[in-house]
């Protein structure tokens, strides 16, 4: 077995497992810690397959942006402790034949797409034409969903702090007007 062999195993089996520890841990915060490392280990897997950019978006704009969003979330709402309460069997039952169909799913479309190899050498990356699709608000540019991503962040992040502080809007609303 080779070193790149191993090495996606390792990262195959965290995302596996920190993937099954995310959905079915019933405290916010460890939830949120163990899908920073899915997102790592996905990350981990770009770095292989020499997706270096994509790779960084992954750490930057997910683990490093939207983990971090989530638990800065959590710390200022003050819900550290907070635990979901258990599932229903009916909800166990339903949730476990969905993963089990999209893995079944997903496991027969891999089998039956038939991969070949190529002998092409790989295609040069060009960061200028990556930059300027980034930055363009032509036909292929990317700064409107950029800007409109960003602002439903900012509004769901403002929506959860004003549901979860104690008290709900209500309060929020007469501690803002009686402070003018």
């Amino acid at each position: 077995m080779t070193a790149n062999q191993i090495m996606f195993i390792l990262f195959a089996l965290m995302i596996i497992v920190f993937s099954i520890l995310t959905v079915t841990s019933r405290k916010i915060l460890r939830a949120a810690t163990f899908l920073l490392f899915v997102l790592v280990s996905t990350s981990g897997l770009y770095f292989m397959l020499n997706y270096q950019f994509l790779a960084a978006i992954q750490l930057t704009l997910y683990a490093g942006g939207i983990v971090v969003l989530i638990i800065f979330s959590i710390l200022l709402t003050s819900h550290i402790n907070q635990k979901f309460e258990s599932p229903g069997l009916k909800k166990v039952i339903f949730s476990a034949l969905a993963s089990a169909a999209g893995a079944i799913l997903a496991i027969v479309t891999l089998l039956d797409y038939n991969f070949s190899a190529t002998t092409e050498a790989a295609k040069e990356v060009d960061m200028n034409l990556i930059g300027k699709s980034l930055l363009s608000v032509e036909y292929d540019g990317y700064i409107l969903p950029f800007e409109v991503i960003s602002i439903l962040l900012l509004a769901a992040m403002i929506g959860a702090i004003v549901i979860a502080k104690k008290g709900g809007p209500a309060k929020i609303q007469s501690t803002i007007l009686n402070k003018e």
